[in-house]
């Protein structure tokens, strides 16, 4: 089995980058991922789902902004898509990541970038996830969070439970009384800095998402590990929360018929969806959680 690092490294390579944003043969599987490159595509499906039943996250894809005007532009964006959703009438909040919004150009371009979509969702009365990225940002992220987040209690943030930090991350969040979004971790890390191993990861997720349960702010429980989300609907029972209290979050195009289920039994569900042009870093990690579509890609890239 290929490892995360491996494929993501791959998937960097320009020759192959090149090649599955032009092929006709990885159309479908971008497709599956990736809700389109334009707000109107993905407000069309976000009310498709809300139909289904479903509460959705639209992410406008963008990180490692290197310029101060395409943070501010950044920032644009979330705001018309704010009012967007807000016209439209979707059930939807957004997630956003703070590369985006300029955080390698320094925290003041980033704490400014963000104060202006916050302030939008507050007019709005809409609510904003704030992506967690690679370890190199986790430290910075939080930061700015946590001091943002009394002023804006209408926002939330990410911990990846394979981070070594995440149990005393956790409990900042905890006291501070934030949401959180609880995900396993999908960048290549070193093993000084995340644990390597699956079983370790889900051991870690498993303690955290109880953790959470225990004593979080509406959890959210970001998996489609069928094991880990059996055990968060019984250790949630155990402790007396209604199906009301806790969310499970999803990725679009991934676990449909997992989705469905949970709706169906009366779990509140949210599907992450990402649309946008800069798509591609995206596509990748989803690429690496799944090394099978890799398999698939490359047979056909190197097929006489």
């Amino acid at each position: 089995m290929l490892s995360r690092t491996l494929v993501l490294k791959v998937a960097e390579m320009p020759a192959f980058k090149n090649w599955i944003k032009r092929s006709r043969l990885t159309q479908g599987l971008i497709k599956r991922f990736i809700a389109g490159e334009d707000v109107e595509t993905a407000l069309q499906i976000t009310r498709q789902l809300n139909q289904e039943g479903f509460l959705v996250a639209l992410d406008y894809l963008g990180e490692d902004t290197q310029r101060v005007e395409d943070a501010e532009q950044a920032a644009n964006q979330y705001i018309a898509l704010l009012e967007h959703i807000d016209r439209n009438g979707v059930k939807a909040c957004i997630s956003i990541k703070l590369t985006q919004l300029g955080l390698d150009l320094g925290m003041d371009v980033a704490r400014r970038n963000l104060a202006r979509v916050l302030d939008s969702a507050c007019r709005l009365n809409n609510f904003v996830w704030i992506d967690m990225e690679s370890s190199k940002h986790t430290q910075q992220i939080l930061d700015l969070f946590c001091e943002m987040f009394p002023d804006y209690p209408n926002s939330g943030t990410v911990l990846q439970s394979y981070l070594y930090r995440t149990p005393d991350d956790l409990e900042r969040l905890l006291q501070l009384g934030a949401r959180v979004r609880l995900v396993k971790g999908a960048y290549a890390e070193p093993r000084n800095v995340a644990y390597p191993d699956k079983r370790s990861v889900d051991r870690q997720f498993k303690i955290q998402m109880e953790r959470l349960l225990e004593r979080g702010k509406e959890p959210a429980i970001a998996t489609h590990d069928t094991r880990l989300i059996a055990h968060a609907k019984r250790y949630a029972a155990k402790l007396g929360l209604e199906k009301s209290q806790y969310e499970f979050q999803l990725l679009y195009g991934i676990s449909r018929e997992l989705q469905k289920q949970l709706v169906a039994e009366g779990y509140r569900t949210l599907i992450y969806v990402p649309y946008g042009e800069q798509w591609y870093p995206y596509f990748s990690r989803r690429l690496a959680e799944r090394p099978a579509n890799l398999y698939f890609i490359l047979r056909n890239l190197f097929r006489k």
